[in-house]
């Protein structure tokens, strides 16, 4: 077996940076604790308002209860939506990627598309938060976001499509 042999001053040197790092760790926990300890009492005789504030105890208190409502179903709802967007969005780029590597005719005629998709902020991209949990038919109320898919833009152009010779009599 081979061992490896360090010199005096390289053992010096290893014990001197773990007797660092562990005295780092513990600076660390004590800020931490000092800070617990210190918001709950001042939590505690009213310095603070524990209303807005509330307190290190009050909040411990509340995650141990989170089992008693649907919380954790709510929860896990939300990661299986993360992770099945993640994976459905990241098999659907892989597609079209090859899709496009494969197909010169493709990749010419989409390169400017997709050039304009990724200039604009991702935000423009999303569906307005107004259809969350919605049907696709209620009025969309968006106080003037702009988004990429929106229901009211396109009811805006079918008025004016309908509505043209109107427009053309004046014009």
């Amino acid at each position: 077996m081979n061992k490896l042999i360090l010199s005096e001053e390289r053992k010096q040197y290893i014990k001197s940076k773990k007797r660092e790092k562990r005295i780092i760790h513990i600076t660390q926990i004590s800020v931490l604790v000092i800070f617990l300890v210190l918001w709950e009492v001042l939590a505690r005789l009213n310095i603070i308002d524990s209303f807005i504030m509330s307190s290190p105890s009050r909040i411990w208190q509340t995650f141990m209860n989170l089992g008693s409502n649907d919380i954790l179903k709510h929860l896990w709802v939300t990661v299986y939506e993360t992770i099945a967007g993640f994976l459905i969005g990241t098999v659907l780029g892989i597609i079209i990627a090859i899709i496009l590597w494969w197909s010169k005719f493709l990749s010419k005629v989409a390169e400017p598309f997709l050039v304009v998709l990724n200039s604009l902020p991702k935000v423009a991209l999303r569906t307005s938060n107004n259809y969350m949990g919605r049907l696709w038919n209620r009025s969309n109320n968006n106080n003037g976001s702009s988004n990429f898919f929106n229901s009211n833009n396109i009811r805006k152009l079918k008025w004016i499509y309908e509505n043209r010779y109107r427009f053309n009599k004046n014009g």
